[in-house]
């Protein structure tokens, strides 16, 4: 055991050297005490084994927060429940509880073996207000302490594993968010939508290929560096109206956890417009132009001689009428502003983001818009066949299996339905819906859409006829005259 009379001599010990230091800052001047302490710090700094590092909350003249600070927060805050004993609660997005350590707590980390320890911190001054109420100005920081060895390790590679771990979780952990465009500005609300590759109806082989190619993408930074290329990918998704398009991009913001821009064409006054607004998205996004083909008058192909052009408003009065109407119009966008904007130089703005076009109509599209370099992946989304169906049958009524599933099967493969008509057929009409009877309601739907195909063929085919019928009476008639 140790002697009580030993506790006592180090109390009086510890109480002396207080009463020492508070001796010597009351009456020694400031600028004997500054030396001292200044020739002090370099004493203790040959014996002693550690290195600080200082991460304040704000920097700069401005006092603008740290990006670093605030990497480091969200590195740490898993660290922070589970080794700080005082922990800060809060609550981010309206949704989800975060915690981190309360000032003056200290936690530790390892790195390829070597340990650090990080401490929170906080100053407190007083500033003087116009109304000479003093206000108390707090400025956090954070300290990392590790052995003086290891300076090389951890000032390099584990700081910055440190900071780009940070940002990614703040990544996944932001509310994402959907953008759309009020003329030059952004505008945005809360991004909630369920959609997700699980649910999307499509045959699992070509849900699996878009989705390790997007997973590729995300990953790629450094292969898009070595080969000289912006970290970017264009996806052009084509289709008829109702084939889930707009549920992809969804699907893909999900899965990536990228936030989205919904570009509205016709609200750009002009091709700098859209470089500002371009400019001002961020990284981990979806920039969406849907129904390219009616956002502009920039589908078909460009006309090669501007004679042709001339030629055509003087003998058709509706061409210079049209004419006139596209040079009153509001937006003056052009193909060319367009293409700049896909994959010109500043498209190379902002790191990591997709660039998707939809299209009913791919057949329309210029091909400068759509080759191989700005629409790099090409998606058709066509009508439901019994793959897709699987999975509208497991989303809607909860079934792997049913004896009417073959019967669907032969049905589909006879007619053209979209996902979208047979998502509607499927939703059950009340709480107590009966999986059978929807299946029976999509198959009569099925049935129905069969019989109006042949009807409609068999009035084309009289159509055909007719038209046939009335071309050899005019030939007839034209060989009688002469």
């Amino acid at each position: 055991m140790v002697p009580a009379d030993m506790f006592a001599h180090l109390g009086s010990t510890i109480g002396g050297l207080m009463f020492m230091w508070a001796i010597f800052q009351q009456y020694f001047p400031y600028e004997v005490r500054r030396h001292i302490e200044k020739y002090s710090q370099r004493l203790v700094g040959y014996v002693y084994p550690y290195i600080q590092i200082t991460f304040n909350e704000f920097t700069g003249e401005r006092l603008m927060r740290s990006e670093a600070y605030s990497a480091i927060e969200n590195y740490l805050s898993s660290k922070s429940s589970t080794q700080a004993k005082r922990l800060k609660a809060d609550i981010k997005n309206n949704q989800s509880l975060v915690l981190s350590m309360d000032d003056h707590e200290e936690v530790s980390d390892e790195f390829k073996g070597v340990k650090v320890w990080w401490a929170s911190g906080k100053n407190i001054s007083k500033q003087q207000t116009f109304s000479y109420t003093p206000i108390n100005d707090e400025k956090r920081y954070y300290k990392l302490n590790f052995h003086k060895g290891q300076r090389e390790l951890i000032i390099g590679p584990y700081l910055t594993h440190v900071l780009k771990e940070g940002k990614a979780i703040r990544v996944r952990n932001r509310q994402r968010k959907l953008y759309t465009n009020n003329g030059s500005h952004w505008s945005h609300v809360v991004f909630e939508h369920p959609a997700t590759f699980k649910t999307l109806a499509m045959e699992p082989e070509k849900k699996q290929d878009i989705i390790d190619d997007l997973m590729a993408f995300s990953k790629a930074e450094e292969f898009y560096a070595s080969i000289g290329r912006a970290w970017k990918r264009g996806y052009l998704l084509y289709g008829p109206p109702g084939t889930g398009k707009s549920t992809m991009i969804a699907a893909m913001a999900n899965l990536l956890g990228y936030d989205l821009y919904d570009l509205e064409l016709t609200a750009v006054k002009d091709n700098t417009e859209l470089r500002r607004l371009l400019i001002e998205t961020s990284s981990k996004s979806i920039i969406v132009i849907e129904d390219i083909d009616c956002s502009l008058d920039l589908t078909g192909q460009r006309r090669k001689r501007k004679e042709k052009v001339e030629e055509d408003e003087e003998n058709d009065p509706r061409e210079k009428l049209a004419k006139e109407e596209r040079e009153t119009k509001p937006s003056q966008v052009t193909l060319s502003g367009l293409l700049n904007f896909i994959d010109g130089l500043w498209s190379a703005c902002r790191g990591e983001r997709l660039i998707v076009f939809t299209t009913n109509y791919v057949e329309k599209l210029d091909a400068a818009l759509i080759r191989k370099g700005r629409m790099d992946k090409h998606i058709e989304l066509s009508y439901c066949n019994f793959e897709s169906f699987k999975v509208l049958a497991r989303n809607y009524l909860k079934l792997e299996a049913h004896h009417l599933f073959p019967k669907v099967r032969g049905l589909l493969e006879q007619t053209n339905m979209t996902p979208a008509d047979v998502a509607e057929h499927l939703m059950p009409k009340s709480l107590t819906g009966v999986a059978e009877n929807c299946l029976h309601n999509l198959i009569q739907a099925l049935e129905q859409e069969i019989e109006n195909g042949k009807l409609k063929a068999e009035e084309e085919g009289k159509e055909k006829k007719s038209a046939a019928e009335e071309k050899d009476q005019d030939t007839e008639a034209s060989s009688d005259r002469k």
